[in-house]
């Protein structure tokens, strides 16, 4: 025998439930399959849910859009930026810097550049770099050329106003897809309710494939076990 299984995605859940709200507007009361109290509370909550879905993509797709040129912006703020540290590292083994002004920049002695592949690393390194060089500056220092720290800043300030619209945007798609998730489950008990009852309003009818077409009317998914197809096409 077939059996029904349950709607495992969003799309399928408002599959289901359009359905069964849809037979509302073909069959008059006395021949529908599910009470009045079920398809006002389908069709009440399918509204909802098919509304935080949308909003829940919606959501999605303008993160998704951001982000390609927010990886932009990431390159070339770490381009900018391992640059900028590359050139005051041989203006250091030059002897043109004292490698004790690297202090004011919170770099390491040794000319190496800091891991940058995070952008947690490149808000944090980016700060540090503009801020040491005004510092040094300030100093009386030599400003550093190829790339001017006003460059490496523009860039900076670029990936960083996309790097907080990127998180405000994840945030956005966060809640959106929690409030999407809380809704889950009460799609899954009135689907689960909407097929119990049109299962049993047409458990009497034969030869069986007829059954099932009636309940499949309703939205009803059913799956053949391995196998069982072909037997059953054997045996008509």
């Amino acid at each position: 025998m077939p059996y029904r299984r349950l709607p495992n995605t969003d799309q399928a859940r408002v599959r289901a439930l359009k359905a069964a709200v849809g037979k509302g507007d073909v069959y008059n009361v006395r021949d529908l399959a599910i009470t009045l109290k079920t398809l006002f509370d389908a069709r009440n909550f399918l509204q909802k849910f098919e509304a935080a879905q949308n909003y829940y993509m919606q959501c999605y797709e303008n993160q998704s859009r951001a982000s390609r040129k927010h990886q932009g912006n990431v390159k070339m703020a770490r381009l900018y930026i391992s640059h900028f540290i590359q050139v005051l590292n041989l203006a250091v083994l030059r002897d043109e810097i004292k490698v004790g002004n690297k202090q004011l920049y919170e770099l390491p002695e040794a000319n190496v550049v800091p891991d940058l592949l995070s952008e947690v690393a490149l808000v944090e390194w980016g700060r540090k770099i503009i801020d040491g060089e005004q510092r040094r500056v300030s100093q009386g220092g030599i400003p550093i050329y190829n790339p001017t720290i006003a460059r490496v800043k523009v860039h900076y300030d670029i990936f960083l106003d996309s790097y907080e619209r990127q998180k405000a945007y994840q945030a956005l798609t966060n809640r959106s897809l929690e409030e999407l998730a809380s809704m889950r489950d009460r799609a899954d008990e009135l689907i689960r309710d909407i097929w119990n009852q049109v299962e049993n309003k047409f458990q009497e009818v034969m030869p069986n494939e007829d059954r099932l077409e009636k309940c499949r009317d309703y939205g009803l998914v059913y799956y053949y076990r391995s196998g069982e197809k072909i037997k059953l096409g054997k045996n008509d």
